[in-house]
Parts: C-alpha cells; structure tokens; sequence
C-alpha cells in the first residue's frame, strides 16, 4: 500500500469509497506540529471537486487508470457504441458517462479512461473542439459583425449552440465541447 509521499498529479487513489484522480497538491512542513499534504481532487464519476488534508505518513490506495483512444459508431437505446482503434473491439457506454452526446459526431475519436483491473469504464472525454455544419439558424443580416450578439443555432448533430449574428445556414465552424461555446469559421 502506498502512502502521501507517492502523491502526485494525475493518480488516481480509492478516497471514501470513490475513485478520485489528484488534482494539485502541496506538502506541507510547519514550523511547529507534523508534516501533511494539502490535496485537490476530482470525483471521477461525479467531476466534483474536493479538498483534502492528509497527515504526512497516510496510509492511500491507488487505482490503476488507463486512457484508450475509442471511435464512436453509433447510438444504441441508452448505450454509445465506441469501437477500440488497434483491436476494433466495441465496447457499449451507456449515456450517464457521456457528458455533452450532442456533440458526438459518427466516426470521432474520443478518450475512454477504463478501470484497470476491472476493465470498465469510467469517463468518456470528448476531444477539445468538434467542426459541424448549422443545419438550422435564423438568417443573419450584413453587416452584423460589429456586436458580441449571439443567436441559437442548431447543428449536424442535433445539438443547439450560440453563434454570431453573421452565421448562416449551411456554414461549417469549430464548436469548443467544454464549454459548447462557437470558436470560428471554418472555410470548406
């Protein structure tokens, strides 16, 4: 079993019962009293974020996480069909995992983070940006470049995004997924 001094960022550790990667974390040596590390950690099934102070010497239990690129296929029921890359293995996840699945686009690569030793899967991770084409949008009026106004506007995937006043239907732009925030244009 390991201990706080094998703290560091990224791991994964078992905390109450919950799979939690470390955020940051600093170690700490007052002047007077023991030693501890000062953590920030996030829940892997839940992404809260928590703080935690453990004494110098704790006692913590690491979990082996791995990260493995999938490519999505299709929407089954409930359920994602991702298929494994160098193996093309499927494997099924079902939609509680899938953070933002308007944004999934047929033959994306996405990050799947499994549980090692059980083999499921914990965390799908979309990638940073998505490029689509606006299926629906009012029409936009020239000349309405100048304000920071945004409209909705519903894309290839169904999903519905806020873009300038200028886009029209059938233009194709980079959507941010972290946010679902429009980045720019893109030229066909």
């Amino acid at each position: 079993m390991a201990t706080t001094a094998d703290i560091k960022n990224g791991l994964c550790i078992k905390f109450n019962d919950k799979l939690c990667q470390i955020i940051e974390f600093q170690h700490v040596k007052p002047g007077k009293g023991p030693a501890f590390v000062r953590t920030k950690m996030r829940q892997i099934e839940t992404g809260k974020v928590l703080d935690n102070t453990f004494s110098a010497g704790h006692k913590i239990d690491i979990v082996r996480i791995e990260n493995r690129e999938y490519q999505y296929l299709y929407q089954e029921g409930d359920n994602f069909i991702f298929m494994n890359n160098e193996n093309f293995e499927q494997v099924e996840i079902p939609s509680r995992l899938v953070e933002k699945p308007g944004f999934l686009l047929e033959g994306m690569n996405c990050n799947i983070l499994f549980h090692a030793e059980e083999e499921t899967p914990l965390v799908l991770e979309l990638p940073m940006h998505i490029i689509s084409e606006i299926t629906y949008t009012e029409p936009g009026v020239k000349g309405d470049t100048a304000t920071n106004s945004m409209k909705a506007a519903t894309i290839a995937t169904g999903a519905e995004v806020k873009v300038p006043l200028f886009i029209d239907m059938g233009e194709v732009i980079k959507i941010d997924t972290r946010t679902g925030v429009y980045v720019e244009r893109v030229k066909k």
